[in-house]
């Protein structure tokens, strides 16, 4: 049959591994430090791997190829997983530096010494004040949010991947405030955002949306899913797309 497929350009790639991270299907696997895909049937045609290349290696295109097999790929990833090391990762193909997002990282903050005034509210053993939450909305993950809600009329949505909530220190104060927060990790959600976000933005009147995703590979999966969405749904909108990196700061 003729289908979208992915198409690796050998001569651009650098073997970074990115795209092998960001395959959900295991469709993608390192060759001699080279990107390959090694299995047609698994590739599902969508294209998460393709805001994850840093070399833009990877393209469309439209040619012969054997039909997306899901139940192979549901159950190659079964047996990947009950093999797998502690700390491998699904669909990385064994690439040598383990996968980036699952990398080891030790994240050492620098320690400041107690204002005067922290000194004293310590000694008078008042309480701090608790810092409010900023959700105004529940629930607020992807795949439970409805597809219409009378909070989405005039909701400036913020999109984000459910690490930088971790990550981002005033994750509150800085992005959810005065926005309607939904989350998800496309690494460990099963199927796709992109057809529920465009309903949601199509069907409602959304007036923005903010992707906030981390800087590793497989929240490129987020951020093509929400692109794909906000096309689909017809709408041009005011989009925004922010970085943040494994130790808490916004990349520039």
């Amino acid at each position: 049959m003729v289908r979208k497929i992915i198409h690796i350009d050998r001569e651009k790639c650098n073997g970074c591994g990115a795209c092998a991270a960001a395959c959900h299907e295991g469709a993608i696997e390192m060759i001699n430090g080279i990107a390959a895909l090694t299995r047609e049937d698994y590739c599902d045609g969508l294209g998460d791997c393709l805001p994850a290349c840093p070399t833009g290696a990877i393209t469309f295109e439209e040619r012969e190829a054997p039909a997306y097999n899901e139940a192979a790929v549901e159950a190659a990833k079964a047996v990947k997983q009950e093999a797998a090391a502690p700390h491998a990762c699904p669909g990385h193909g064994g690439h040598k530096g383990g996968c980036p997002s699952s990398m080891a990282k030790a994240i050492r903050r620098e320690a400041s010494a107690p204002t005067a005034a922290a000194q004293a509210v310590s000694a008078q053993s008042v309480p701090v004040q608790a810092v409010p939450a900023q959700l105004a909305q529940w629930p607020c993950q992807i795949k439970l949010v409805p597809i219409r809600a009378p909070y989405f009329d005039g909701a400036n949505l913020l999109i984000a991947a459910d690490c930088t909530a971790y990550a981002y220190g005033n994750f509150h104060a800085d992005f959810m405030k005065n926005h309607i927060t939904l989350i998800g990790c496309p690494k460990l959600d099963e199927g796709d955002y992109a057809e529920k976000l465009e309903q949601i933005i199509a069907l409602n009147d959304i007036r923005s949306v903010k992707i906030l995703r981390m800087e590793v590979p497989c929240c490129g999966g987020l951020e093509n899913a929400v692109k794909r969405a906000m096309i689909a749904s017809g709408k041009f909108l005011p989009w925004q797309v922010v970085t943040i990196t494994t130790d808490g700061k916004i990349l520039e």
